[in-house]
């Protein structure tokens, strides 16, 4: 018989091996799966994802209707639930184990997973990123096995559950254990080390370490809120807990990626803390958890606000008083003339002052009229009280409580530094954004972790932090994994990877907003290319690599002396003979000092096909306002792996006038839509109107 091709050879057999199976088979049970499936091996007969995958169940129904014996509701049919093209390629179904079997066959299939009812993760930052362990980067790198994550930072809490080795493997041979606190007892002789160890007294490193590389704690919460599971980025973990920060230069010539914090000096422009051209610099972004108080009134009317009050309070039946002086909520001698009830507290647009002042106060709870993102963000609420924009009478408020599906998430946190950078402004600094406000993970029990009022003190072994501190080590988490899968890979190449597939639309589908700018619209300056997508930096398409020389040329363009660069490079035999500013990295970034200054902006680029075989990808550009962007080749063919390609990318301004950032995109897009490298194009006055 003659081989059928794609969609007939698939069909023969899923029913050919089905009939031997069910012979004699017992009646039937199904459930729900969900179901991965490789799009790039779809048969061409099919028109979309949604035909391929509603024919394969139909294929099934043949087979279901030929074993069934009676008509009971056990033998119904299978059915296609769901298609999924967006976050993951596949469907979900309603099969049995058998039909699962057959479906496994397709050479297309990639896994497979029964649905279950799950508790809502707490550090649900890793769900945020789609990270799962059925497939993507997590199974791709075998959970970080053998990858070590250095962490400069406060050390850790050995104890906590988040640092166990329960079912990880022995450490990697090459590790070499040693804590480096010589040269601090050297520059300070008289110095009194509280903790003569990597011990962590302070909680941050802790923290940030758990994020990056925790490993799993179930049924953990922070005083109620955010209940569920906690885990890292990596499924094994061997942190790092030394306090030396090294050359970074020098790990990044030894292979190693340095993600760093942009800093919480948000949201004014130009305030980085970190703008090393060769480190993964990430910015804080929200996401679409948010912690709740619930606002009962006495007429029935529920209102959800937000809270975070650390105690089950029992807040019923009381008075709701509202009083236009009182309302200011600023006045420790006011509040203290306060009936004995629940007070509302007016937008005056200082929540964060008004919450001291309630704390120190007498007043059964409150309820602050506000939208200011500062309290949304920061947390720590030390008084029963509730955060609403409305106001509504005998009132009582529930806290605790936990809502996932916050719209629009993620957006631009407010305290993340922006750039552009002042010391290196031809790279965009931030390079992304991740996950950083109100993260949940392991905290030490030594300090506080919340407050009731201003003098009662709470411990707990995790703690609700918010940074930019929070969003990188989810950065530093994939990075590592990314190299696991990758080891030719360089630095420079993952973070090539990490930025070209960066999310930049919201859970609205609308482009990511910034909390510090009105909810306006995000630029790169924000949030760098977008947030992190783990799955998607697997598999990058086309990277823009450097060397050790790109650097260096760059710096000898910054007009460093050349003790400065040997800063840098660690070594005299350097070459400056080839200065350069434009670093071959995914953004184009132009700025200018006035409105006479470059008219004319050329950027040389390279690209490295890193997919399995031959490609071609066609270029689209969205330019910025003001602006002409033209590139030297509208197509790449590249004939095989690893091969490199260049092009020109020109901006020609038309208009500078209101010193504003204007953004837009170069996007390469293979020709059969399997990748899509993204790159950010950015102009930019040195100093910026916001």
């Amino acid at each position: 018989m003659r081989k059928p091709n794609g969609e007939l050879s698939f069909r023969f057999l899923i029913i050919s091996g089905w009939l031997v199976i069910s012979a004699g088979s017992t009646p039937l049970e199904r459930s729900t799966y969900i179901i991965h499936m490789d799009k790039s091996l779809m048969p061409k007969a099919f028109t979309s994802d949604n035909h391929w995958y509603s024919s394969t169940i139909d294929s099934l129904e043949v087979v279901s209707s030929l074993t069934a014996s009676d008509h009971s509701p056990q033998y119904s049919s299978p059915q296609l639930l769901y298609s999924y093209n967006h976050v993951i390629r596949g469907f979900s179904a309603f099969l049995s184990e058998a039909e699962l079997k057959q479906i496994k066959k397709s050479p297309a299939f990639v896994s497979a997973y029964k649905d279950k009812k799950v508790v809502v993760d707490t550090t649900h930052t890793v769900d945020w990123l789609s990270l799962n362990p059925s497939t993507g980067l997590w199974p791709a790198s075998k959970f970080g096995k053998d990858v070590i994550i250095g962490v400069i930072d406060s050390g850790v809490w050995p104890e906590s559950k988040s640092f166990r080795d329960d079912g990880l493997p022995p450490l990697p041979a090459k590790w070499k254990e040693i804590y480096f606190n010589k040269a601090l007892i050297d520059r300070q002789p008289g110095i009194k080390i509280t903790m003569n160890s990597p011990r962590d007294i302070y909680g941050h490193g802790t923290h940030t370490a758990s994020t990056a590389a925790g490993n799993y704690v179930e049924n953990v919460f922070f005083f109620g809120y955010a209940k569920g599971t906690t885990k890292g980025l990596l499924g094994q973990k061997e942190v790092i807990p030394q306090m030396l920060l090294p050359e970074t230069s020098a790990a990044m010539q030894k292979g190693i990626l340095l993600s760093a914090s942009a800093g919480n000096d948000g949201p004014t422009h130009g305030n980085l803390k970190n703008d090393i051209p060769w480190a993964l610099t990430v910015a804080a972004s929200t996401t679409y958890r948010s912690f709740a108080g619930t606002l009962t009134l006495g007429n029935g009317l529920t209102i959800v606000g937000w809270a975070m009050f650390p105690a089950n309070a029992l807040l019923e039946n009381f008075p709701l008083f509202y009083n236009e002086t009182l309302a200011l909520c600023d006045d420790f001698e006011m509040l203290s003339r306060s009936p004995y009830a629940i007070i509302i507290c007016d937008d005056t647009g200082r929540v964060l002052d008004q919450l001291e002042y309630v704390a120190r106060s007498n007043v059964v709870g409150a309820i602050f009229m506000s939208d200011d993102p500062v309290i949304f963000e920061r947390g720590g609420v030390p008084w029963p009280g509730v955060v609403i924009s409305q106001k509504e009478a005998p009132a009582g408020i529930k806290f605790q409580q936990t809502i996932i599906g916050k719209k629009p998430a993620p957006t631009v946190a407010l305290y993340s530094s922006r750039g552009p950078s002042r010391n290196c402004p031809g790279i965009l600094i931030p390079d992304v954004m991740a996950p950083g406000t109100l993260v949940l993970a392991a905290y030490i029990p030594s300090r506080p972790a919340a407050m009731i009022g201003g003098t009662i003190q709470l411990s707990s072994d995790f703690n609700v932090l918010s940074g930019t501190s929070m969003a990188c080590p989810h950065a530093a988490g994939v990075a590592p994994m990314l190299k696991a899968v990758h080891p030719e890979w360089s630095p420079a190449a993952i973070r090539s990877a990490i930025m070209t597939t960066a999310y930049r639309l919201d859970n609205t589908d609308s482009p990511i907003r910034d909390n510090g700018n009105q909810l306006r619209m995000a630029s790169p300056l924000d949030m760098g290319a977008g947030l992190i997508d783990p799955n998607r930096a697997l598999d990058p398409g086309l990277i823009y690599d450097a060397t050790s020389q790109d650097y260096i040329n760059l710096l000898c363009a910054m007009n460093y002396t050349r003790r400065q660069i040997l800063t840098f490079t660690m070594s005299k035999h350097y070459n400056c003979s080839n200065p350069s500013n434009d670093l071959n990295y995914p953004v184009f970034v132009g700025i200018y000092e006035n409105k006479t200054s470059a008219i004319v902006q050329t950027f040389k680029r390279i690209v490295t096909n890193v997919g399995d075989k031959a490609a071609t990808y066609k270029a689209t550009v969205t330019a910025p306002k003001g602006t002409v962007v033209k590139v030297s080749l509208d197509k790449l063919v590249f004939r095989k792996k690893y091969e490199r390609q260049s092009f020109f990318l020109t901006i020609r301004y038309t208009s500078r006038e209101d010193g504003t950032v204007q953004f837009g995109w170069l996007t390469w897009m293979q020709d059969n839509g399997r990748h899509s490298v993204r790159s950010p194009i950015v102009i930019s006055p040195l100093m910026i109107n916001i």
